[in-house]
């Protein structure tokens, strides 16, 4: 006969197991709560978090803009493969010999005419019309639609502050996060339609940064600066603070010939690549390689040859495995063909 004494011990123990394991897990989910909003970027929403460290993968239109007069139509092409998107816009600061009046246009190299567009006419209000609607339509899930990435070629302090300034009219498009008494605090992202990235330099975190008061808004966050003296990359990556939220990578950390000497492309390749990644997503930063491009020399439009794997097929091989890897920008001047190779892979 079984022994009713034991069976009603077992029950009992294991009422008492369960009631402490839901003890536990009651206990734990003020925990889970906060960390989950840690990752999701100290308060945003789950459901408009795709756009914080690899949530998704970006085009990012390399400069994205005319040069020298030719190729007008890239900010166009860009915009036409769909949102959200990345842009990167090049700025130089301009002198007029005869009038002797300075202003910040978009331009990569010398020679300068002064009919270069600015920042504000070439991208600002062309995006004016995209960034209108989607205030009006309040859908936050896709923003930041489009994350402006600037490349400062000149670093004058008037230069910074015209940027500075130049984004204070825009302020209410921008994602912004308060500036904190300590730049290892976070502060949480107001996310809006647009995102702008920055340089490593500290001559930009000054004016970006440090000269802000603490309280208010950041409008432009700074790429992350590798600590010296480690040559293990997970110890030289600093983790994300207030301002320097972000990673850029030339393509060369992959593979150390760079694009135009680049050979076989190989697994042991890829799982640096991946690496790479993990890092920069575990220290809550964007990570951004460029630029990867594969074409004919005949095929160029106006393309810098040292970023040229020599065919689109071998940057084919690149673009999936930066796609596979989550990599969060991939810059190339191959819009459209980058564009579509990621959506196949994404299944879109």
């Amino acid at each position: 006969m079984p022994d009713q004494s034991s069976g009603s011990k077992e029950k009992g123990l294991s009422a008492r197991a369960h009631a402490t394991w839901l003890c536990r897990l009651l206990l734990s989910i003020p925990i889970l709560i906060a960390f989950a909003g840690s990752c999701l970027g100290q308060g945003a929403k789950v459901g408009e978090a795709a756009f914080l460290p690899g949530g998704r993968v970006l085009l990012d239109a390399h400069n994205c803009y005319p040069y020298h007069g030719l190729f007008s139509d890239r900010i166009e092409r860009a915009i036409k493969t769909g949102l959200p998107l990345a842009i990167e816009q090049d700025l130089v600061w301009y002198t007029d010999k005869s009038t002797g009046k300075s202003w910040s246009i978009v331009a990569h190299n010398a020679p300068f005419s002064g009919s270069e567009p600015t920042l504000k006419s070439h991208f600002f209000e062309r995006i004016r019309p995209i960034v209108e609607s989607a205030l009006r339509e309040n859908k936050k899930n896709g923003w930041p639609l489009i994350t402006l990435n600037l490349d400062f070629k000149t670093e004058e302090a008037e230069h910074l502050a015209a940027i500075w300034d130049l984004l204070g009219e825009y302020e209410s498009w921008l994602c912004t996060a308060e500036r904190s008494s300590e730049s290892a605090k976070l502060s949480p992202l107001q996310v809006r339609p647009v995102l702008v990235l920055t340089g490593s330099s500290e001559a930009q975190q000054r004016v970006f940064h440090d000269d802000v008061l603490a309280g208010k808004p950041l409008r432009l966050f700074g790429a992350v600066r590798l600590r010296e003296g480690s040559t293990s990359i997970d110890q030289r990556v600093p983790p994300a603070d207030n301002y320097r939220r972000w990673w850029n990578n030339a393509w060369s950390v992959v593979e150390a010939a760079g694009q135009s000497q680049a050979g076989e492309w190989t697994g042991s390749e890829v799982e640096r690549l991946k690496a790479l990644v993990r890092c920069a997503h575990a220290q809550g930063l964007w990570i951004r390689f460029y630029t990867l491009n594969g074409h004919a020399l005949t095929a160029s439009r106006g393309w810098n040859e040292s970023y040229n794997f020599g065919s689109e097929e071998a940057a084919r091989l690149r673009w999936q495995a930066a796609v596979a890897a989550g990599v969060d920008f991939v810059a190339t001047d191959q819009y459209e063909a980058f564009s579509s190779l990621r959506a196949k892979q994404e299944g879109k």
